[in-house]
């Protein structure tokens, strides 16, 4: 399946009994040697009443993840062809706490994500001995980046971003910077690293270097990081759609303290079986 060309294998774990080992996960996520993704998701019974399914996630390298926004809607696209559930708004269980996603009348879904964590030391970023910039309501971080200086914001939606504005997009260093970001040692649980370009108030072109996978083609917790460190900077106005490689992503955030709701795509492209080794 894809959100919006963020790409994903998807496993019913409610009718057999799914417990792979990090080089499994990989294994599937190898573009090569496996089917290939860009994350692989795992649908589970409940943990508890009140919650309809347990969401896991794992990246292309085999590490379990907390979040996954573009994932989530392929979730509700997979639960609800399978019949596993005639409801039209669930509740899902993730290593972030529960989502709620919501099937639209015209095949889009909705999902709310939950209000962003602001605090640098809860999304984590390890702040000390930095002397942040105010800009608007936030407050940006300068990062040593490759011996240049980077300034970012720092969110997190049930996982860990950084997000700077560039002046072009696809001139952006993705590939060369985006790793230096991931791994930097101000990021004790390393960190999807956004570049994002402000087109107007209501538009945005974003790409994303995740945690762990690379490059995709669009990454939904990546664009409501993103849209809420721009209303934060007063560069942009809710709703903002986010233009990605993959296709468009509708984000809508009101305030500090209330969920982010992000609309969006999901399609199923093909279903098979395979032996793992």
């Amino acid at each position: 399946m894809h959100g919006a060309g963020n790409d994903f294998v998807v496993i019913d774990g409610i009718n057999q009994q799914i417990d792979f080992t990090p080089a499994q996960w990989k294994y599937l996520g190898d573009r090569r040697l496996g089917v290939g993704a860009d994350q692989m998701l795992l649908v589970e019974k409940s943990p508890s009443d009140g919650v309809d399914f347990r969401y896991r996630i794992f990246n292309a390298d085999g590490g379990e993840v907390e979040q996954c926004g573009n994932g989530s809607r392929a979730f509700v696209k997979f639960v609800t062809d399978k019949g596993l559930t005639d409801k039209h708004a669930i509740k899902v269980q993730t290593l972030a706490g529960v989502i709620e996603p919501r099937l639209e009348a015209d095949g889009q879904i909705t999902v709310d994500m939950g209000a962003p964590i602001l605090q640098p030391g809860d999304v984590p970023f390890d702040a000390s001995g930095l002397a942040g910039k105010a800009e608007g309501s936030d407050t940006l971080w300068a990062l040593d980046v490759g011996g240049k200086t980077v300034w970012i914001s720092v969110v997190s939606m049930g996982n860990p971003h950084a997000v700077q504005v560039v002046a072009d997009v696809e001139a952006a260093p993705v590939a060369a910077d985006g790793p230096l970001i991931e791994k930097h040692r101000r990021f004790p649980r390393r960190v999807n690293a956004g570049f994002m370009q402000i087109l107007d108030r209501g538009h945005i072109k974003l790409r994303v270097f995740e945690r762990g996978a690379g490059e995709t083609l669009a990454c939904g917790t990546g664009a409501c990081a993103a849209v809420v460190a721009g209303i934060r900077r007063g560069l942009l106005s809710s709703p903002v759609t986010v233009h990605t490689r993959g296709g468009d992503l509708t984000i809508a955030w009101d305030a500090v303290g209330t969920s982010v709701r992000m609309t969006g795509p999901a399609v199923t492209v093909f279903e098979g079986e395979i032996e793992i080794p």
